[in-house]
């Protein structure tokens, strides 16, 4: 099924991937209270050192992630796949695109911060082999959070 899927660095301010950001915002909110979600919005992901990919099926937006440049490591955000196209590859399509970006980069490893309902994400990550790690960054350590890095 993904032989008509692309991933591509976009833009985040594209309707259609403006309404993909709002459907990922909803999910959130429906599992997690506002203090625990990490969301960045569309100016934030414009930012100069965040990398924003789209994945596409048939041309159509199906999901979206970034790699945020810290200098000397980098970090996944906002990674989702919509709900109608969940289970087919979408999130390790997509998840490969930002291990490769940050290899172009020259970004040593890569962290991100899942909550711990995300047990499909988490899956994705252990198998591309992402291993837990502590709090990092401005992150809280609490239950609600897993931590995950991989060596690029």
């Amino acid at each position: 099924m993904l032989n008509n899927a692309t991933i591509a660095r976009e833009l985040p301010d594209q309707p259609e991937v403006v309404a993909l950001l709002a459907e990922a915002d909803a999910f959130y909110d429906k599992h997690y209270p506002p203090e625990l979600q990490n969301l960045l919005d569309v100016s934030s992901l414009e930012a100069p050192n965040v990398h924003f990919f789209v994945a596409r099926l048939d041309g159509a937006a199906a999901g979206f992630g970034a790699v945020v440049d810290h200098g000397d490591w980098g970090e996944v955000k906002r990674m989702y796949t919509a709900e109608a196209v969940r289970g087919m590859g979408f999130g390790r399509l997509i998840l490969e695109a930002l291990e490769e970006a940050g290899r172009a980069l020259r970004l040593p490893v890569l962290r991100l911060e899942t909550g711990y309902k995300q047990t499909a994400a988490i899956a994705l990550y252990e198998n591309a082999g992402y291993h837990r790690r502590g709090a990092f960054s401005h992150y809280p350590d609490i239950v609600e959070s897993l931590f995950f890095e991989k060596l690029l």
